[in-house]
């Protein structure tokens, strides 16, 4: 059986505050617990009307500690605005708390904002067309340049790092972590640095990535298993499993290539009905991509009085056309189609409902389908 995980955002829903959406991302882990989902994952995402999860390791803790079977972790830690150090001491307190349990993921989302920045201004790319690979949807990669110029994009240097401040190379941060957890680690200059809590501690190191670039050759190099991004840049998810796999070498970790990929998905008993709860997330993920940032996720009610333009939609098809919408046993269809195109040995899915309750039953209905 293809293992099954969580990956969750802590959504804010309009009408509400952070404070509830905390409480509901608890609630929503122990249900998880309760029905044998391997992982469940943190996100870290800043400055959005919609999103509480901005302080992973805070929240990593909160679940652990809410929870007895299920392991937690990052999807991802922004390892971009953080040093090695401090990333290997809070995981590694939280390990010494939850031994046994904690999974670190890494992305590189502060190395990333340069490039994105210069992706704003380079002409834009060749159009491309949506193709179908062994039965799963590959649309047209999407441009961040809108998101990369928007004066939202431009806070996060200033607010999340020190004024002044570079973020290292990617790699060199995760052999950092890495030397940490081992004992290992000797400076430029031949000084060791021992992290405590951190060094020893039984975290599973995981990168995360939405292509076959740094993140996949990091991964695939050092041996750590990858999870890859469909339910965010699905026109890349095939090139970033095949860079990974193409790059592994066996490590002390892995034998062989480990892939995670990831899915939004929403269930109901009815296909009308999924459809239903499933209809805001459209004008969601508009919000994401115009550069405001997430908003409040909406109702049903307030996405059905959005007057859409050709343009609002062509924003958002991408993620629209490759979300899972549906019966339980539909929408797992429709996963074995992603697991088997990829070759993925887990799958971590993701959903957003403005009900709280449809989020529950959405996932319990899934477990029930998926494992059974």
């Amino acid at each position: 059986m293809t293992r099954l995980s969580i990956l969750d955002l802590a959504p804010i829903v309009s009408g509400a505050t952070a404070r509830e959406a905390l409480r509901d991302t608890i609630d929503l882990a122990r249900h998880a617990d309760d029905a044998g989902y391997h992982r469940y994952w943190l996100a870290e995402h800043h400055l959005t009307p919609g999103v509480a999860s901005s302080a992973p390791a805070v929240l990593i803790g909160a679940v652990a500690a809410a929870t007895e079977r299920i392991r937690v972790g990052s999807g991802a830690v922004q390892l971009g605005h953080q040093t090695a150090l401090g990333v290997v001491e809070q995981f590694g307190t939280l390990e010494a708390l939850h031994p046994g349990r904690i999974d670190l993921g890494l992305g590189r989302s502060g190395q990333r904002a340069k490039e994105l920045r210069s992706a704003a201004s380079a002409p834009p790319p060749p159009p491309v067309g949506s193709r179908v690979v062994d039965g799963l949807l590959i649309p047209p990669p999407f441009s961040f340049a809108s998101i990369a110029g928007s004066p939202l994009f431009k806070l996060y240097a200033s607010l999340l790092q020190q004024p002044g401040a570079e973020s290292p190379d990617f790699a060199d941060q995760v052999d950092d972590i890495r030397a940490l957890l081992a004992g290992t680690y000797r400076s430029a200059e031949g000084y060791e640095a021992h992290a405590q809590p951190g060094e020893g501690a039984d975290v599973e190191l995981w990168i995360l990535g939405s292509s076959g670039g740094q993140s996949a050759q990091v991964a695939g190099e050092r041996g750590l298993p990858f999870a890859a991004n469909y339910h965010v840049s699905p026109s890349s998810v095939l090139e970033a499993v095949e860079g990974y796999r193409d790059a592994f070498k066996p490590s002390d970790t892995l034998a062989a290539p480990h892939v995670m990929v990831s899915a939004d998905v929403v269930v109901a008993a009815t296909d009308e009905e999924a459809r239903r709860i499933a209809e805001p997330y459209g004008l969601w993920v508009r919000s994401i991509r115009s550069g405001a940032g997430a908003m409040a996720y909406p109702s049903p009610r307030e996405a059905a009085a959005h007057a859409w333009s050709d343009e609002d939609r062509a924003l958002v098809a991408d993620r629209l056309d490759t979300r899972f919408v549906g019966t339980p046993e539909a929408v797992a269809d429709r996963l074995r189609v992603l697991r088997d195109a990829t070759g993925a040995d887990e799958l971590l899915v993701t959903t957003i409902t403005h009900d709280h309750a449809d989020r529950v039953r959405s996932q319990d209905l899934l477990a029930e389908v998926w494992l059974g």
